[in-house]
């Protein structure tokens, strides 16, 4: 497990654009793992900047996107779909037929989109946010470690979070589907990324804590390729912290 804490959001979002980029350049039909929320945006931001400067393209590019509110319209703006074409996928040349999102095709058999990624070959790189509660993807405290692609049930907690997202918190959907925590396991490398004070009880668990399903992004730790991009906010939990 690699830290590496810089000193804001920026600086954490150009080093991940960095990462996924050399992945890219290395292996031009990369399969990417995507995320949604907040803390990728600074990211896709800066390699649409580097797209438009023509220091990568991603026309062989295949992605995976990690999860989907379940009964949501695709054309919701708070739909993932909706999410990566407008903080991505419109801005890159990706072919969009290559670009997978777990939707309703998947709710009669979830783990179908495990198989999709297994034709695939894998995901090579897969990026990861985290909630405050410690959940990757939305895998809820008390997930199963062995867990594949699944229709799950949001926390309270993951549901007020994102309610800042919607008009209320009552157009909040209450499931989602979301890759599983050994779905994520599967990927051949890992980054993750957090910013912020309110991410850092998670990012201590995480880096210094047990392994625990309390904390599902604890699994993480048996991971033998996984990269820890923070801020000093994140950070400011972490005890003797020795980062690269």
């Amino acid at each position: 497990m690699k830290l590496i804490v810089l000193e804001n959001e920026e600086q954490v979002a150009n080093k991940a654009a960095q990462i996924i980029s050399e992945q890219i350049k290395n292996k031009p039909n990369s399969v990417l793992g995507l995320a949604t929320g907040s803390t990728p945006i600074n990211t896709y931001k800066k390699l649409i900047q580097m797209y438009q400067e023509e220091q990568i393209s991603f026309k062989d590019v295949i992605s995976f996107n990690l999860d989907e509110y379940k009964d949501i319209d695709k054309n919701n703006k708070q739909s993932y779909y909706y999410f990566m074409n407008e903080q991505l996928f419109n801005f890159i040349d990706i072919n969009k037929n290559n670009c997978y999102i777990p939707n309703a095709s998947f709710y009669d058999n979830p783990k179908a989109y495990d198989e999709l990624i297994k034709k695939a070959n894998g995901i090579d790189l897969q990026l990861l946010g985290l909630g405050v509660n410690g959940h990757i993807g939305f895998n809820e405290p008390d997930s199963s470690f062995d867990s594949l692609t699944q229709i799950v049930n949001l926390t309270n907690s993951t549901i007020k979070a994102n309610s800042r997202f919607f008009d209320s918190i009552d157009q909040v959907p209450t499931q989602a589907i979301s890759m599983g925590l050994q779905s994520i396991m599967n990927a051949k490398k890992i980054l993750l990324l957090a910013t912020g004070v309110n991410k850092s009880e998670a990012i201590y668990h995480l880096i210094q804590g047990q392994i625990t399903k309390k904390w599902p992004c604890t699994i993480l730790q048996k991971h033998n390729d996984v990269t820890i991009i923070i801020d000093k906010n994140a950070a400011s939990k972490l005890i003797n912290l020795k980062a690269n």
